[in-house]
């Protein structure tokens, strides 16, 4: 990312905050979080990590648009997508989670990581939010893959690599 595309990512995502100004010196001086308020720029849909990454891998077609922000917390063992402000949302699916108007997202600024919070995809500022029906589609799609490897790792951890 060029230096103008990360000054208009930290823009873009710290106009979430209550004190904008406040937000960036705390990326910059502080512990490098911020939490920011959903449900006005954007929604975040939280999944669990081994969906997340192959929801992820699905969504880097050349025939879809690039992929829109997305969070990864290596300490909770998910991955966050940022999609647009959705008031009457209903994203259901085990292990999901939505957080729209009123909730709270910690989240580091778009230049480096901080603590448990990575970005996969940093915000570019441009507004670019992950498409909410392609996004569905990609987790229903892994969220199928997964389910018929699951019984093949299951299986593994039965008899053990290499047994019969």
């Amino acid at each position: 990312m060029s230096n103008a595309m990360w000054t208009r990512g930290v823009e873009w995502l710290a106009a979430a905050a209550p004190d904008p100004r406040a937000c960036k010196r705390g990326w910059d001086q502080g512990e490098g979080v911020a939490l920011l308020e959903a449900g006005r720029y954007w929604d975040l849909v939280s999944v669990p990590d081994r969906l997340g990454l192959l929801t992820l891998d699905l969504l880097w077609r050349p025939s879809l648009p690039v992929p829109g922000p997305t969070l990864v917390d290596t300490a909770a063992h998910r991955v966050g997508f940022f999609l647009p402000p959705e008031p009457d949302s209903r994203w259901i699916g085990e292990g999901l989670r939505h957080a729209g108007s009123g909730a709270w997202v910690a989240v580091p600024p778009p230049y480096r990581s901080a603590r448990f919070l990575e970005w996969v995809i940093p915000p570019d500022g441009s507004g670019a939010l992950h498409a909410p029906v392609t996004l569905e589609l990609a987790l229903r799609q892994a969220n199928g893959t997964l389910a018929v490897l699951e019984p093949v790792r299951g299986a593994e951890r039965v008899t053990g690599p290499g047994l019969p």
